[in-house]
């Protein structure tokens, strides 16, 4: 499921993209934001998936060796360890995935089963794979432990996969890493009983209404944050700040001033790491600096009002 940070990163993409272009249309830009957090979720269905693909790719080539008019004794009993894998049938049969795959018609795989062959040869090819066929052990744990391991190893950091991916949907390009980690963390989370299901999106519904809160409070808001930015900031001119670092403050700002129940150290704490991420090298320690400083004289004046855990 979609973090806490990973909405601020994709709210931080939104309001640049906003601001940048010029544009008060702000109820469409917030139906792009859901709509591209949305697809995120075909994200990670299709890379479960990819695996199914693989799976049924090398059950193929199985059935095509034995055919073989000098099939080998080899093509004749294969071992089918990997085509007969606990986990990956149970991707193959779940129900939640096969709904979403219809409903979304992502039929990728069948229309660029190109992707599926490289998955399959750089398996085929790799250690993993001969030391998973070689195993003893014949259990839903071995299983597990394999499809996580191909996952990991083989699918994950593939380029070329990467860039189909980023040329597919654009919005994809810095979610790859984020839902490689969410898929991971489903496998793991299966067990022998019961089907395969699908993660849900949003944890609940105050992260799905922190999406749209947090937007639309920066982009009606902002323009009042410059001044209290400018007042922290007198050896810079608003122009030799980066662009990201200024949206990132503004939204940290926004969270101080708007969203009494997130404590003030969570919020200074997150847009540090995502400054470190996609801003300049030093835009960890200048965001901080200036979000402690704005924290520290909006305690002080009153304006900074937590509840809850956030008075800690």
């Amino acid at each position: 499921m979609i973090n806490r940070r990973h909405i601020r990163v994709k709210v931080m993409q939104s309001v640049y993209a906003m601001i940048q272009s010029h544009n008060d249309d702000i109820v469409k830009e917030e139906k792009f934001l859901k709509h591209s957090i949305q697809k995120m979720f075909d994200l990670y269905v299709l890379l479960l998936y990819l695996m199914v693909e693989v799976q049924k790719h090398a059950e193929q080539k199985i059935e095509i060796s034995k055919k073989k008019y000098l099939a080998t004794k080899e093509d004749l009993s294969p071992n089918t360890k990997f085509i007969n894998n606990r986990l990956i049938k149970k991707i193959a049969e779940s129900s939640s995935v096969a709904l979403h795959l219809e409903a979304k018609k992502l039929n990728n795989w069948s229309m660029d089963d190109e992707y599926v062959k490289i998955m399959w040869d750089q398996l085929q090819k790799s250690d993993l794979y001969r030391r998973y066929l070689n195993t003893v052990e014949d259990s839903y744990k071995v299983d597990k432990s394999f499809v996580i391991d191909f996952y990991k190893e083989i699918i994950a950091p593939n380029e070329k996969l990467a860039e189909y991916f980023e040329d597919t949907n654009i919005t994809w390009v810095d979610d790859i890493p984020f839902v490689n980690t969410w898929v991971v963390r489903s496998l793991n989370k299966q067990n022998t009983n019961g089907p395969f299901m699908l993660g849900s999106l949003y944890k609940n519904s105050d992260d799905e209404e922190f999406v749209s809160e947090l937007y639309k409070k920066v982009m009606l808001h902002h323009h009042t944050f410059e001044d209290d930015i400018k007042n922290h900031t007198p050896n810079w001119e608003s122009d030799r700040i980066a662009d990201i670092d200024m949206i990132l403050i503004k939204m940290g700002i926004c969270e101080f001033l708007h969203f009494p129940s997130i404590p003030t150290r969570v919020t200074i704490n997150e847009y540090i790491e995502v400054a470190k991420d996609y801003s300049t090298q030093k835009s960890g320690y200048f965001v901080n600096g200036v979000l402690d400083k704005l924290s520290k004289e909006y305690t002080e004046s009153k304006r900074l009002v937590k509840v809850g855990r956030g008075l800690l």
